[in-house]
């Protein structure tokens, strides 16, 4: 089992938002089966998980002491995929999540404040020796800010080539426990998910063969 843990030191980066999606694609492209665990504090994956009607992906309770066993027993409940969701800070928490990670995901907005305080987030996943790679998130449509926020990320690490961009469809959706991809399958959000989605499972895949 292959374990995403999306970290970033900003709140409202939209982790939740892109946990709840990738696990919904993982499943829709055949590359599940895939599950969630939710150890933010406030619960926004859990909430979001418990309206949700289709039973899949799957929603493991755990705590952090219960982690380490937790992924073990999923692995051999044959899970392929875990991807865990985790609160916006930088703790020694947080450091013990990153440490069960095999790739770490890290949400930015093109905002100054937000690309500021990337560099906290990219010291934890060094220091745990995992890969990790930038999501832009939330960015609008042709704007400038975004391709140097690209540019300035890059200089730090990997940068996901697909962007998911503002639109009010990926918080709609969220309300009643879907995705965008059920709400418009062919939609641009929809495609942008799965871009996502494809560079996530790449980068796994090449830290793979770098082994």
């Amino acid at each position: 089992m292959k374990t995403i843990v999306l970290a970033s030191q900003k709140g409202g980066a939209g982790k939740t938002t892109l946990a709840a999606h990738l696990a919904v694609m993982a499943e829709k492209t055949g590359d599940g089966p895939c599950v969630l665990i939710d150890i933010d504090p406030q619960a926004s994956l859990a909430a979001w998980w418990n309206t949700r009607e289709d039973s899949t992906p799957a929603f493991a309770p755990t705590t952090l002491k219960e982690l380490p066993n937790k992924l073990e027993a999923l692995g051999q409940a044959k899970f392929k995929w875990a991807i865990i969701d985790t609160p916006p800070a930088i703790t020694e928490a947080i450091r013990s999540v990153v440490t069960l990670a095999d790739f770490v995901l890290i949400p930015t907005r093109p905002s100054p404040h937000d690309l500021r305080a990337v560099g906290s987030t990219v010291e934890l996943a060094q220091n745990a020796g995992h890969p990790f790679a930038f999501a832009l998130t939330q960015a609008k449509p042709n704007s400038r800010l975004t391709i140097q926020a690209m540019g300035a990320l890059s200089e730090h690490g990997a940068v996901a080539s697909t962007i998911i961009h503002d639109r009010v469809d990926f918080a709609s959706s969220m309300i009643d426990g879907r995705t965008v991809m059920e709400v418009d399958p062919c939609g641009r959000s929809s495609s942008e998910i799965a871009g996502l989605w494809a560079f996530c499972k790449k980068r796994i895949a090449e830290k793979k063969k770098g082994r």
